[in-house]
């Protein structure tokens, strides 16, 4: 795929109309890589002028302040802020509500002001300005899905309605689990978690909130962050069930759904 960078733009003497932050996990990790090339397509199909940073983006610093260090979490945040600010990045969407929830609500106090947005908010508005056309024959019409709320997207955030709206657009039946939205439970990455070993205890996190997923007999998972895809498809997989319930991104699902 061809995909501008912030400077590749502004050599050309242009400006994109949204920064595309592509998150740690979307760069690197083989599974989230997906979910990237997947919403790229879609802000393609859209016409949405957008570009990256490239490799000019590091790491929002969000598992460093999670685990304490706030040292690296501000040396990372002031070397990204530095860099948005000389480009006069205005706008910026993002694939993971970490990055979404630290760039939004973090950097503020250390002088990076932006319009951050989830991408399952600009999936929303896509869709509801017409931008992007659902088809008629989509594969999801008809199944089951149920959707995983991500913490840093639900309870930090209070989003709740884009990502079910988007779902909605697919005429698929929706079916919540036991603990959802403002109850929902966490998939067990938050806080750092993702990259250290659990504490010992009587079951682990994703089993559990994997359960409830079987639980609604779903066709799909359908989660808005890499770190909840990873987690409950370990739970699902731990279970034996992944060949009846996949996890997607909604972006994965939708890029797969439009005309």
């Amino acid at each position: 795929m061809k995909v501008s960078t912030m400077a590749e733009m502004m050599a050309a003497g242009t400006k994109p109309e949204v920064l595309f932050w592509v998150g740690c996990a979307g760069s690197f990790d083989q599974r989230a890589q997906k979910i990237t090339k997947a919403f790229a397509t879609i802000l393609d199909k859209a016409g949405v002028v957008y570009a990256i940073l490239g490799k000019e983006e590091a790491c929002t610093g969000d598992p460093a302040r999670r685990a304490g260090n706030e040292f690296i979490f501000q040396m990372m945040a002031y070397q990204n802020i530095q860099v948005m600010n000389a480009y006069e990045i205005k706008k910026i969407v993002t694939t993971c509500p970490h990055c979404f929830n630290t760039l939004k609500n973090e950097y503020p106090a250390l002088g990076g002001n932006y319009d951050v947005i989830h991408h399952t908010q600009f999936l929303q508005e896509l869709i509801e300005h017409g931008k992007i056309k659902i088809s008629d024959s989509n594969e999801w019409k008809g199944k089951t899905i149920t959707y995983h709320d991500s913490c840093y997207l639900g309870r930090a955030n209070d989003i709740y309605e884009a990502p079910r709206k988007v779902l909605e657009s697919l005429d698929v039946e929706l079916k919540e689990m036991r603990r959802c939205k403002s109850k929902g439970l966490c998939c067990g990455a938050g806080g750092a978690q993702m990259f250290k070993e659990e504490e010992k205890g009587t079951s682990r996190v994703n089993m559990e909130r994997a359960d409830e997923a079987i639980e609604t007999k779903a066709d799909f998972v359908a989660s808005a962050c890499p770190f909840c895809n990873t987690m409950m498809t370990d739970g699902i997989k731990n279970r034996d069930e992944e060949v009846k319930t996949e996890v997607l991104d909604i972006a994965e699902i939708i890029a797969k759904a439009i005309q």
